[in-house]
């Protein structure tokens, strides 16, 4: 099994609403759990590999989803509910610049157009700029430059334009 059908099951599992699945092959298993976080209310897929020759212990792999957070969640929450959260399409690294001698494609505070490009996100050696779906103002960044990306995992807060 190639990380590409790996991904893809990880996000049918994420979608399906299934809280477990075990997929075992001759040579490994994979064991894919599924939690809601209350806080942001969104499924967060964990996933096991576990080589069956040499497993002793399970290793377990949980994707980091949750950005730092202020002193007080509960106002925190209901400030962000008027967000949009643009999240990451694919596993990968997340790039703010097209290039290093490049300045970023965006900051706090740009106002941004559907089509917008936001970010570069790279995966197998591919570069995958994404762009936004959404007009509206840049409020926050959610992911340091260079730093390594999960599914589904939060990049950008936006303020809709009205």
């Amino acid at each position: 099994m190639d990380l590409k059908e790996i991904q893809n099951l990880i996000k049918f599992v994420a979608k399906s609403g299934a809280s477990e699945v075990k997929l075992e092959t001759g040579d490994f298993k994979i064991t894919i759990k599924t939690t809601s976080d209350t806080a942001s209310h969104e499924t967060i897929p964990v996933v096991q590999h576990i080589p069956v020759q040499t497993a002793v212990t399970p290793t377990h792999v949980a994707p980091q989803t949750t950005p730092e957070t202020p002193n007080s969640p509960a106002s925190t929450e209901s400030d962000d509910s008027k967000y949009i959260t643009i999240k990451s399409p694919m596993i990968g690294t997340f790039y703010r610049k097209p290039s290093p001698d490049k300045p970023p494609f965006v900051e706090v505070g740009s106002d941004i157009k559907v089509g917008t490009p936001l970010c570069v996100i790279e995966a197998m050696k591919l570069f995958n700029e994404i762009e936004s779906e959404v007009t509206g103002k840049v409020v926050k960044i959610l992911v340091d430059d260079a730093s390594p990306v999960e599914f589904d995992q939060p990049l950008f807060l936006i303020e809709p334009a009205s």
